[in-house]
């Protein structure tokens, strides 16, 4: 059985994945940075770093499928 916690970040991983490849990872170097995504704003700094987590290592499966070009 989920949590609560566990539900409100498998929601947003969710809603962040369906915008596709490239926006997850633009996604993930925001959240890197400190800032914050529509699908972050009533997360606890604990469930946005929980959903970080997760969208790296989904993310890493696909390798450097995708990649962003360097800045």
């Amino acid at each position: 059985m989920q949590t609560l916690e566990q539900c409100r970040v498998d929601a947003r991983i969710e809603a962040v994945c369906s915008k596709g490849c490239r926006q997850v990872r633009q996604d993930i170097a925001a959240l890197e940075a400190g800032a914050e995504l529509p699908e972050t704003r009533d997360l606890t700094e604990e469930e946005r770093n929980i959903l970080l987590r997760e969208l790296k290592q989904i993310m890493a499966v696909y390798g450097d499928a995708c990649r962003l070009p360097p800045p």
